[in-house]
């Protein structure tokens, strides 16, 4: 992790770990949004018998969820890989124009310096969208599907589980901190519990290749390929950086979401009369 930071803002400057940030900022709420709503719509619908929730009944919730927010985060990741990706690619390119003018250093004609030209979201999205339409946009829906589903059956039973460790009254909601401390732990368990999966969809959606980096037709092939050429270890590669986003950013959002910022916000709304 250290290797990958020193050298991202050696060769990008330390707002190229920023790249993407924009996308996340704009589509994160929503995502987030959609997914706890759907979890508890789901969980609501599953518990009318007035019985409480078996674990396989919770893990369907989650299923529901998970399903219902690739419609967010399909294409949150696939402007974030690019705009990652963007960066990465051209100090690739930037580094190689280096060491050919190094080599080059005894010919009469000096190599002209690389122009750096810099890619945003909205131009990513309109030539996806003329190019491939819609779809295009959605690429990789697959394997998103493949790390949010699994994602939201593992997190959400062991959140609601975790956090009635902290109920001393099964009618009165745990302490904002419980839950928090409940998001941290188990969207952080989540997270690490799909890793490969993650790996797996980042690889199938990045549509820029750098040097030497294979394509691949799906996602048995990537899988297939990855074990072949770099190990099952690769499948972890990232865990720990996004164990710690995860953790804190599941925190944050159900702490929102328990304590019922929206529903106040929503109550401060001019309500129309019948």
């Amino acid at each position: 992790m250290s290797d990958c930071l020193i050298k991202t803002i050696r060769s990008e400057g330390y707002f190229g770990m920023y790249r993407g940030a924009a996308v996340n900022l704009t589509l994160v709420t929503p995502e987030k949004a959609i997914k706890l709503a759907a979890n508890d719509f789901f969980r609501h619908h599953l518990s009318k018998d007035g019985k409480k929730l078996t674990l396989l009944r919770e893990m369907l919730a989650g299923c529901g969820a998970g399903t219902c927010q690739v419609i967010v985060t399909t294409p949150m990741e696939m402007l974030k890989i690019q705009l990652q990706d963007a960066g990465r690619i051209a100090a690739q390119k930037k580094l190689m124009a280096a060491q050919a003018q190094l080599s080059s250093s005894s010919a009469t004609r000096v190599a002209e310096p690389v122009m750096e030209t810099r890619t945003t979201a909205t131009q990513i999205t309109r030539e996806l969208l003329r190019s491939k339409g819609i779809a295009g946009l959605y690429k990789g829906l697959g394997a998103t599907l493949l790390r949010d589903v699994p994602f939201s059956i593992v997190y959400f039973p062991l959140f609601a589980n975790l956090n009635k460790l902290g109920q001393k009254d099964p009618n009165v909601k745990a302490p904002f901190y419980v839950s928090f401390l409940s998001g941290c732990v188990a969207g952080s368990t989540a997270a690490v519990a799909v890793n490969p999966c993650d790996v797996i969809k980042t690889r199938l959606q990045s549509l820029q290749r750098g040097v030497n980096e294979d394509t691949y037709s799906g996602i048995l092939d990537c899988t297939k390929k990855i074990w072949q050429k770099e190990g099952p270890m690769a499948f972890l590669k990232g865990a720990y950086c996004r164990a710690l986003v995860i953790a804190p950013l599941f925190g944050i959002a159900q702490v929102v979401y328990f304590i019922g910022i929206a529903e106040f916000l929503l109550d401060m709304l001019p309500k129309h009369r019948a």
